[in-house]
């Protein structure tokens, strides 16, 4: 790995938060390449994760990652997973006597499992299984170069596992270190009885046992950083987790303040078996966990596919080229960590990166830590042209969707944006036209990608800061990904200039080109507006009790609505309004 790196620790908590971070884990594995004769790749890989050695001496790969979860999550994963399993030791067992053994049977597992644990104990799978796509050899932080994951590297099986996906280790294809896995025993995945449904209750656990285990991990993963840039945390926004999520970021924030705290609210379409008074739980976690979690972080950004976080929220976001079912957490975190893996890019490339601090500085101006997420999943380029071609196809409007519940206010007013464009390789990013004809749009004159991307973006935000990176990889898409994308695409991502003929195969989606946008902007005031309106709309004294009974205080909520309503006017432009209704500036005086 490289000599110098800017180290950044991932926290995951809560079961969606995980949903998402095992697809990002499952892609940042599939760009894994440690081959010294092969091509330098773009993506600085020990950024993310760490390297050590089982007890048989061989080289592994682990994520510098903690992931929180409750009881009941884990299924077939063992909390503290088997890379450095030295098998059980039954030397110390002196009992002469009769033995009664009870034996609970294990969780089935899905076919990719089963496939994961043949390819650990040494087996072929036939190759009748698998389409013939032949991938570059990687390492996936396993036992060696030639590990489980590189194989399923190789190849692209037709794996199905929208009807057999409980949880996500369901799906995780990498190892994970022992320090990794915290289970918080006091609440249930599953069931009726002890869930972790309100901010007061996952306030309350940063203590006792659960302190200290954090702690614990912290330590052991900073101390062994050279150069720690900071941390990104991914955390459940719509239950109790987004009361640990608070505790935890002020928890880092006292304890390493010089570090970047880049901090991802995430939540999904919806929850099974929901009912009114779970949705209004819902909200009120959504809004009290992001006053708090952007106070103590370097910048806030919700990420979803919800329409809205309040209690009636619009239609999720239509992608042109996918086919996914937005209600299944399989595929809608697949959608959002496919779109987070082109966020994050700034702070993890080996040339021209840039540190978290500044890309939260560019964009957390004025006392305006939240962002809003935008991303073409995937951009819709045409296999064989160029970017001039693509984004001129695109001038009524930009390609990328709200990942935030933001919709873009259309006026062209923002205070800042980070844009990056991924996943060109083998595309001209300039116009080949002949010299001395006229191009057909300035975009097609312009000399660098950069340059054409800019013109373009600047189109629609004239005014605005603006930060873009061009990075030509493109996000591998190894099993288990879900091939939720359109016919209309190839095995690249890219659209197809020719519809398939009837009966012919469709390709399987190897590897996607993503367009992603990190704003700071009016719209963020309007969305933080309605997060303050709906949640004041009730008397929660009447509406849910139960929600305050465990925490917080009367006066506490009411601090955090206050809090809620002066960071969004924050967001007001220098005329001295915000995207609102008069009713809202009403509100305000």
């Amino acid at each position: 790995m490289s000599s110098f790196c800017r180290e950044v620790i991932t926290l995951q908590l809560g079961h969606y938060s995980n949903f998402v971070g095992t697809h990002w884990w499952n892609l940042q594995d599939a760009s894994l390449s440690y081959d010294p004769d092969g091509p330098p790749g773009e993506i600085q890989s020990d950024v993310l994760f760490r390297e050590g050695q089982t007890l048989g001496g061989h080289v592994t790969h682990t994520p510098r990652l903690i992931a929180m979860d409750l009881k009941g999550s884990l299924r077939t994963l063992r909390q503290e997973g088997n890379l450095y399993d030295a098998g059980k030791d039954t030397s110390a067992v002196t009992w002469d006597g009769s033995l009664m053994m009870h034996k609970e049977s294990p969780p089935d597992k899905n076919p990719f499992l089963d496939d994961l644990d043949k390819l650990d104990r040494g087996e072929i799978l036939a190759e009748a299984d698998f389409y013939s796509s032949p991938q570059p050899q990687r390492s996936a932080g396993a036992v060696s170069v030639n590990t489980v994951n590189s194989q399923l590297a190789r190849v692209q099986k037709a794996y199905r596992l929208e009807g057999s996906v409980k949880v996500w280790s369901d799906f995780l294809r990498i190892h994970l270190h022992p320090r990794t896995i915290s289970v918080i025993h006091q609440y249930n995945h599953d069931g009726e009885s002890q869930r972790l449904e309100a901010f007061g209750q996952g306030e309350a656990l940063l203590q006792g046992s659960v302190l200290e285990q954090l702690e614990d991990k912290l330590h052991f993963f900073v101390e062994e950083c050279d150069y720690l840039q900071g941390f990104q945390v991914f955390c459940d926004l719509a239950d109790g987790f987004a009361g640990l999520g608070s505790k935890v970021t002020e928890m880092l924030q006292d304890s390493y303040g010089g570090r970047g705290i880049l901090t991802w609210g995430i939540a999904p379409v919806s929850h099974p078996d929901s009912t009114p008074m779970k949705e209004l739980y819902h909200m009120l976690n959504c809004t009290i966990g992001t006053v708090h979690m952007a106070s103590h972080s370097s910048f806030f950004c919700p990420l979803t596919l919800r329409g809205g976080l309040g209690r009636r929220p619009s239609a999720p976001p239509a992608f042109p080229h996918l086919n996914y079912d937005p209600s299944m957490w399989y595929h809608s975190s697949a959608v959002l960590a496919l779109a987070l893996d082109a966020l994050t890019l700034p702070y993890r490339l080996k040339n021209n990166s840039v540190p978290m601090w500044q890309v939260a500085d560019t964009l957390a101006v004025s006392g305006r830590k939240v962002v809003a997420a935008y991303g073409a999943v995937p951009f819709p380029m045409m296999h064989g042209s160029s970017l001039p071609d693509a984004l001129s196809a695109c001038t009524d409007a930009l390609p990328w969707k709200p990942l935030s519940a933001c919709s873009e206010p259309g006026d062209g007013r923002c205070y800042g944006q980070w844009a990056m464009l991924r996943g060109f390789e083998g595309q001209r990013l300039i116009s080949s036209h002949a010299r001395g004809t006229k191009p057909p749009t300035p975009l097609h004159s312009l000399h660098s990608g950069e340059d054409v991307l800019d013109s373009y973006i600047r189109s629609f935000y004239p005014t605005a800061p603006l930060a873009l990176q061009l990075v030509s990889e493109p996000s591998k898409l190894t099993p288990p990904f879900p091939q939720i994308f359109s016919q209309s695409l190839c095995a690249q991502g890219f659209l197809q200039s020719q519809r398939l003929p009837p009966g012919a195969p469709v390709p399987v989606v190897s590897s996607a080109p993503v367009m992603t946008s990190l704003q700071s902007g009016p719209a963020v005031g309007s969305w933080l507006s309605e997060l303050h309106r709906g949640a004041t709309t009730s008397d929660i004294r009447r509406a849910v009790p139960s929600f305050l009974s465990q925490g917080p205080e009367m006066a506490d909520y009411e601090e955090a609505l206050e809090e809620l309503r002066l960071m969004a006017r924050c967001y007001r432009d220098d005329s001295g309004g915000v995207m609102r209704s008069s009713s809202e500036e009403d509100d305000d005086d």
